[in-house]
């Protein structure tokens, strides 16, 4: 007889009807042990007995007159029973035991533009649900791909249009005042509060139409929004006069790319707090500032002019997107933990 030769295969991975039909034959026709057909699959004695088990049938032949038992094991019936095994072994869908949970995030979502991790920390932090009236954020999003809720992928502006860095930090151009090198490095940590980034959304391209100048404090994510006539030096200076009035207070630092409309806000911050400049092409550096100017976005798409946006639609984004649950923060809102950190 031909020398039999032990298979290698994966550690783990669960047999193949391939390997239950070489067991058939090794069990019926060479009536090889256990430990033996163990050897020549790769798998462990007990793997084959157990296998053995579930595909037996026991058989009945007539012999001289005389009825005959014998068993046999039959690699489509393992196979079969296999996967009934298989469907029943998994966690039952927890779907409608959870749909006033569901209900409480679509809604949320479509009035307030909670991401699905925010409406499920929200919904932990203050109590709403039991744990076993909600499911994990995991879950949510697979509901979503499976098309179960009214939110759809194309409705998560993040997961869509999430992409990886492409510019690397340049330094060799100038900069219109302090370098971010030489910001304090507590700044980065968001350990203090009073940090702010700064920067401006644009709506046409075309250099005349009016903008919207964010400024985000980084510890809280508390965002000050303000329309600005223009892109330019003195509307972004004469806007920062009324923000210097209301939070003066509370500004330590700003961060600001170095875009020609923040030439002068060195000058217009001079008594109040220091800014450091970015790198050219390296919003990363900004990246709390960056995140944010996206869910801005959402309120006003790119290429939309902003002239006939009024600021108290600028306002109502701001108080949105103030007053919506972070993860970083606990599931408290930047507005909540603002307040706390002004005292």
């Amino acid at each position: 007889m031909q020398e039999q030769l032990t298979m290698n295969r994966p550690k783990g991975h669960h047999l193949t009807l391939k390997e239950r039909g070489n067991i058939e034959v090794y069990f019926n026709h060479d009536r090889y042990s256990r430990r033996k057909i163990a050897d020549l699959i790769g798998v462990s004695a007990q793997t084959i007995n157990n296998e053995i088990k579930r595909g037996l049938v026991t058989n009945k032949q007539l012999v001289n007159g005389q009825k005959k038992f014998y068993e046999v094991y039959v690699a489509e019936l393992a196979e079969q029973r296999y996967h009934e095994k298989r469907k029943a072994c998994h966690r039952p869908c927890k779907f409608y035991q959870v749909l006033a949970f569901l209900a409480f995030f679509v809604e949320h979502f479509k009035t307030d533009g909670w991401a699905p991790d925010v409406a499920i920390g929200r919904a932990k932090a203050l109590g709403l649900f039991h744990s076993d009236e909600m499911v994990c954020t995991k879950t949510l999003y697979k509901y979503i791909d499976e098309q179960l809720l009214e939110v759809r992928n194309l409705d998560l502006t993040e997961k869509m249009s999430r992409r990886l860095p492409k510019h690397a930090p340049h330094k060799n151009s100038r900069l219109p005042g302090l370098s971010i090198e030489e910001r304090p490095a507590e700044v980065a940590t968001r350990k203090e509060f009073g940090h702010f980034e700064i920067d401006t959304i644009v709506g046409k391209r075309d250099g005349q139409e009016s903008v919207i100048m964010t400024l985000i404090e980084r510890q809280t994510r508390f965002q000050i929004i303000r329309l600005v006539d223009g892109r330019d030096a003195d509307s972004v200076a004469y806007s920062m006069q009324s923000i210097i009035t209301e939070y003066g207070d509370v500004i330590k630092s700003v961060t600001a790319d170095n875009g020609p409309e923040f030439t002068t806000l060195s000058q217009v911050l001079e008594s109040v707090a220091p800014v450091y400049f970015t790198h050219p092409y390296t919003s990363s550096e900004r990246g709390t500032n960056e995140a944010h100017n996206r869910m801005v976005r959402r309120d006003f798409p790119k290429g939309e002019s902003l002239d006939v946006v009024s600021p108290a639609d600028v306002a109502k984004t701001a108080d949105k997107l103030n007053n919506m649950p972070r993860r970083q923060l606990d599931y408290r809102s930047p507005a909540e933990c603002f307040a706390a950190a002004c005292g």
